[in-house]
């Protein structure tokens, strides 16, 4: 879903790009000046200088990805934030151009939150899928007869995934995600109705009474178990414990070491005290069972 900005908002981007286009070029001696003052010296008003000066830069990468439904404003202000760290970062002893070495911040950052907000859904998490995002629709439109009403074909898809060092399995996915944006919960389904699409979303949750008959039934378990354990000895109800009620359990060899008893005799005395407990609780089962059914029918 696009994001349109207020009539105020878009007088202040237009005044913005105004100003930012009016600002004078940079001769490159000039322009090495600023960065050293800045990079050296800390020289705010000459960072700002340097700053101003290609915030034009800004406008004209911002522009080019206006088609991904985010306020043109945002674009322009995340675009600022990569032109500010492409001016802390420069090492003008390089002899690259700030213009050329600031763009790539620009883009990046402008990428980078597209890429955030563009869908609840996180987009684009591998530097080969965040290519994949923005090279997509040129691909797309570019590569004869593989864009059709009901999207890629296999073979432009394929040419694709060779193009940008991809899964064909990744276009198919990037394109699906792409062919449609998020739809609220709280939309409307008709704009005759009141309906709601979550209204018709299944509540898979147990209910209260089954909440509640759950829990009694968890406590119950739990009573009839340990009046079971009181009826083994204290080496069965250790093992017992140790091999099937905490949350990691010992081995055989363990807790034959720990016993003072082989690996062997550990699962024999385990398998007398389980048939104890079943001997116990399988009566008690069988009652509640019987219940269960009694109150039903």
């Amino acid at each position: 879903m696009a994001h349109i900005d207020d009539h105020n908002t878009q007088k202040a981007n237009l005044d913005y790009i105004r100003t930012s286009m009016n600002e004078p070029l940079l001769e490159r001696e000039y322009e090495a000046q600023l960065a050293k003052r800045w990079k050296y010296d800390h020289d705010e008003k000459a960072m700002h200088e340097l700053v101003r000066a290609y915030a034009r830069l800004v406008i004209a990468a911002a522009s080019k990805y206006k088609n991904y439904g985010l306020p043109l404003g945002d674009l322009i202000q995340e675009g600022n934030i990569g032109l500010m760290q492409a001016a802390n970062r420069f090492e003008p002893e390089r002899e690259v151009r700030f213009s050329t070495y600031a763009a790539w911040w620009i883009r990046a950052s402008i990428q980078d939150y597209i890429l955030r907000n563009w869908s609840i859904v996180r987009t684009g998490t591998t530097a080969a899928q965040k290519s994949l995002f923005f090279n997509l629709r040129r691909l797309r439109s570019k590569i004869d007869g593989a864009a059709t009403e009901r999207g890629l074909t296999a073979e432009g898809r394929e040419k694709i995934s060779k193009i940008l060092g991809v899964k064909i399995k990744d276009v198919e996915d990037m394109e699906g995600r792409m062919s449609g944006g998020d739809q609220s919960l709280n939309a409307m389904i008709s704009e005759e109705g009141d309906e709601e699409y979550q209204s018709f979303l299944p509540d898979t949750r147990p209910n209260p009474e089954d909440i509640v008959i759950g829990m009694k039934d968890a406590k119950t378990r739990s009573q009839w178990l340990n009046s079971a354990l009181k009826t083994l000895s204290e080496r069965e109800q250790r093992i017992i414990r140790e091999r099937h009620l905490q949350y990691e359990t010992v081995t055989l060899e363990d807790l034959g070491k720990k016993l003072g008893v082989s690996k062997e005799r550990v699962r024999q005395l385990e398998a007398r005290a389980m048939e104890k407990l079943k001997q116990n609780l399988e009566p008690k089962i069988g009652r509640h069972i019987k219940d269960m059914l009694s109150d039903a029918a």
